[in-house]
């Protein structure tokens, strides 16, 4: 019989928030005041889930975007996020519905996301999850970001937990590889629209068999 489950920790974008395109638009809108921007493919197969820093130092390695742009680049990046999230976030009633009913029954709830923790938490706040969250981890609370598997465990210690205590809900492959070498029970969702009580509760009545 497997453990029992005692927390469901959420990546943010693409799984609570429909945010992909957004850091995609903000990012390349950052890059074109310098004539640069990330392919549609190379966005998806590549730099999606990763920190807006690791990508700006992948685009140095392949296409020589000066170092010394990385800081003005990154800033403008979160002011165009802030600006589309104030333009477009907004509650979903089966995400506002699946929190309120796992943190009803008991179940420990964080976000582990590779943004910002301003980004979190302007998301969290415009969505309507913020009453809901017992703890956030963002990227910079840890050393190292996704797929590395840290933000992961150290949601996991802050709960003190077991990793198969947990289940990770989780969209890319970065956030799977991550929250796989975590040790957690992953739930792989294709899009925010997977992301409901249903599916949470029969992965967490799968984990406990």
């Amino acid at each position: 019989m497997g453990k029992t489950i005692k927390a469901v920790l959420f990546d943010m974008d693409g799984v609570l928030i429909d945010a992909k395109d957004w850091h995609y638009e903000a990012l390349n809108k950052a890059l074109g005041l310098f004539g640069m921007e990330i392919s549609r493919y190379d966005h998806l197969s590549t730099f999606d889930g990763l920190p807006t820093k690791v990508k700006l130092e992948m685009l140095s390695k392949r296409y020589y975007l000066p170092q010394e742009l990385h800081s003005f680049i990154n800033e403008m990046k979160q002011e165009f996020t802030i600006d589309i999230i104030h333009e477009k976030c907004h509650p979903l009633f089966h995400h506002e519905y699946a929190l309120s009913k796992l943190h009803k029954d008991g179940y420990k709830i964080a976000v582990c996301s590779n943004s910002v923790r301003k980004t979190i938490e302007l998301m969290m706040q415009k969505a309507g999850l913020m009453p809901y969250l017992d703890l956030i981890v963002s990227n910079e609370d840890v050393k190292r970001a996704k797929p590395d598997p840290e933000m992961y465990l150290t949601a996991m210690e802050k709960f003190g937990l077991d990793p198969k205590e947990c289940v990770i809900v989780e969209d890319n492959p970065n956030g799977i590889q991550a929250a796989k070498a975590s040790g957690g029970n992953v739930l792989e969702v294709a899009t925010v629209l997977d992301v409901n009580f249903t599916n949470i509760y029969n992965k967490i009545k799968e984990c406990e068999r």
